[in-house]
């Protein structure tokens, strides 16, 4: 299906993994820049997230005529911040790719990042890293009725509950950014919006279920994780892989899942006699609320396929960056060029 201007929309969520999702970056800064397509949300978590918000920030900046060009300023800029070019920067980086990588094999000490001084570095640094890329004090004034959704995964520690930031009907903070990426073995939990959050790939990864709400007619997920590996794992390190894998993807599926049911429904309830009002879905518009038909929602997949390790999730060597994000947008193309007619 088209919009009124013949554009299809588009949800794009925005799997977390780490460095990984420089693929991601690569990805949207290609996706962004195809005029056939509506961009009308965003969800990510952890690594995804950050790339969701830079990209969903530029769509509230500029609209659709210069969007492209600003995600792909933010993306490149963050990544290339993000990356380890100084000297005692690139030496901790491969220091600590070691430590993750020798976990199969030796025993090593556990620290918490309660008792360094390193995670609250690290997690001022993502702070100030996001804080200068979008002004999250002036998104408020850039929100109408047809700006995008964005979603943004976290898990409540102490609740328990899973928690989808949402555009709408919350006011997205840095710190909301943050609470999505703080894996627990390296940064400390982040107090936002009420609550205490860790990481958003226990929960939703990334946040789906919601996206419907926007009006799409397709949702492009970005996906980092592999689905499968064509051996099996026998040495611990490739256990270890496997399993960070399988765990990374229980809750992208369970997502997809509940998408699946809906459309499910939405065809069982398309043969069965209905009023016209019983089959409309009210959805913000450019003019306000309009009415869409309830439709299938079709999921449409942009993956990751090259096998990498898990502590690769850890590497921000200014190499890997490029080439990963180089790759995502090879990927994009690849996948833009299968959808020509």
């Amino acid at each position: 299906m088209e919009g009124k201007d013949g554009r299809v929309r588009v949800a794009i969520a925005c799997q977390g993994g780490g460095s990984h999702t420089a693929f991601t970056a690569g990805a949207l800064k290609r996706l962004l820049a195809d005029e056939r397509y509506e961009v009308v949300a965003l969800s990510g978590t952890s690594g995804g997230a950050i790339c969701a918000v830079l990209a969903w920030y530029a769509l509230l900046e500029k609209g659709r005529t210069g969007a492209a060009a600003r995600a792909a300023e933010l993306l490149n800029s963050f990544w290339g911040d993000n990356s380890a070019r100084e000297f005692f920067d690139a030496f901790w980086n491969e220091w600590f790719l070691w430590v993750n990588r020798s976990q199969g094999s030796l025993v090593l000490p556990a620290v918490s990042p309660y008792s360094t001084q390193t995670s609250d570095w690290a997690q001022d640094r993502l702070r100030k890293m996001l804080q200068q890329r979008v002004e999250f004090e002036k998104i408020k004034s850039l929100l109408n009725g047809s700006s995008p959704m964005l979603l943004i995964g976290a898990v409540d520690v102490l609740s328990g509950e899973f928690k989808a930031f949402n555009s709408r009907r919350d006011e997205i903070t840095a710190e909301m950014i943050l609470a999505s990426t703080a894996l627990p073995t390296l940064f400390k939990a982040v107090h936002a919006d009420g609550g205490v959050y860790w990481d958003g790939l226990f929960s939703q990864n990334p946040p789906i279920r919601e996206l419907p709400k926007a009006g799409p007619d397709e949702i492009w997920v970005i996906q980092i994780d592999p689905k499968k590996r064509d051996e099996e794992p026998r040495s611990m390190t490739d256990i270890l892989d496997r399993r960070n894998e399988l765990a990374g993807n229980i809750s992208l599926y369970q997502e997809i899942h509940f998408i699946t049911k809906v459309n499910q429904f939405v065809e069982r309830l398309g043969d069965q006699e209905v009023s016209p009002e019983d089959r409309r879905l009210h959805v913000r518009g450019k003019e306000g609320k309009e009415d869409r038909e309830y439709r299938p929602i079709e999921i449409r997949w942009i993956r990751m396929s090259r096998p990498l390790d898990f502590a690769s999730k850890l590497d921000r060597s200014p190499s890997f960056i490029r080439e990963l994000m180089r790759y995502g947008e090879r990927r994009a193309e690849e996948f833009l060029r299968d959808r020509m007619p």
